[in-house]
């Protein structure tokens, strides 16, 4: 098969996005949750708590987080292969292998404390810390699913459980990221942590006990992490390209339909409708627009009938003339 140079170029965009993704999923891990002494769900967290209640110090020396989440990923790859066949892209397996990668990169090549130098005198810095830590880990895993990727771990659990059971990927996802933090709870743990000394914050190792207030700070943490990465990644995903479908209903609707397109610039659809209530034959008139323009369609909508209903719903996306090119998807 022959390949053109502009599906080259784009090949490789799509894969140096995606180790910008995994750069950034690795630096909000090693410089912001960790030194925070936060805690979050997926094949990192579950690496993060594997690393922290390992024997003999193991984590020091070659099982680092990063390769911890590499096992991790390559065990679930191999259940996956075995129990629902290979259905995993390449892209999923190079997401594996850079965000292995990166964080052994971030741990070689930057400062522990470098974050927490930079917002240590600021109040609750730790939780801005973990909020910033999930905000960017969100962009990597939006700029990663943009490009096709994934990051494995609950993607992998889903499709295994799905092969014996229905379950939707969010309720895998929650599940799991339950499990592992409650889990952290209960363990006596040591992390690599900011503390204060002589009111310096300085990276040290801590000793976790179970049920005390650290412990249930850290898991707190974790979920404050998992609401932020959520919504970073739907808003990264859309982004300004958020689309509001608006359903108006009203006595002269080929008015309004007029309007909408001579003042508002924007498309219109005539929908047959019928009120139950009123058993009066009708038409809606439904008009997709981006969100930043949702209420100056509406402040014409108003003008032209003040009584006419309305109702305004999101759109997860819009593809045709006007919004989305196809080959977007």
């Amino acid at each position: 098969m022959k390949i053109s140079s502009r599906d080259l170029v784009v090949g490789i965009k799509e894969y140096l996005l995606m180790t910008f993704g995994m750069f950034c999923y690795a630096f909000g891990w090693q410089m912001c949750v960790l030194p925070a002494g936060g805690m979050g769900g997926g094949a990192a967290g579950l690496a993060t708590l594997i690393n922290a209640i390992l024997p003999l110090n193991l984590s020091e020396g070659i099982l680092t987080i990063g390769n911890l989440i590499f096992i991790i990923n390559c065990i679930l790859l191999i259940l996956g292969v075995m129990i629902v066949g290979w259905k995993f892209g390449i892209k999923t397996l190079y997401c594996i292998l850079m965000m292995s990668v990166m964080f052994n990169l971030v741990d070689l090549c930057l400062e522990p404390d470098m974050m927490v130098r930079l917002l240590e005198g600021v109040d609750a810095w730790r939780l801005l810390l973990v909020v910033l830590g999930a905000a960017s880990c969100g962009v990597g895993i939006a700029v990663s699913f943009m490009q096709g990727g994934s990051t494995g771990g609950t993607d992998i659990v889903a499709m295994i459980i799905n092969k014996f059971r229905t379950v939707s990927y969010g309720k895998v996802l929650l599940m799991t990221d339950f499990g592992i933090l409650i889990s952290s709870v209960f363990l006596f743990t040591t992390v690599n942590t900011a503390v204060d000394v002589d009111g310096v914050a300085q990276i040290q190792s801590t000793t976790i006990e179970p049920l005390t207030s650290l412990a249930f700070a850290r898991m707190i943490y974790g979920f404050i992490m998992i609401a932020v990465i959520g919504y970073t990644v739907d808003f990264v995903q859309s982004g300004n390209q958020q689309s509001n479908q608006i359903m108006i209903f009203c006595k002269d609707y080929e008015s309004m339909a007029e309007m909408i397109n001579t003042k508002a610039h924007r498309g219109a659809t005539l929908i047959d409708a019928m009120g139950w209530y009123s058993k009066v034959e009708s038409k809606a008139v439904m008009v997709v627009c981006r969100k930043r323009d949702t209420s100056t369609i509406l402040k014409f909508v108003r003008e032209e009938d003040p009584n006419a209903f309305i109702t305004v719903g999101s759109v997860m996306g819009v593809y045709g003339q006007g919004f989305d090119a196809l080959n977007k998807l």
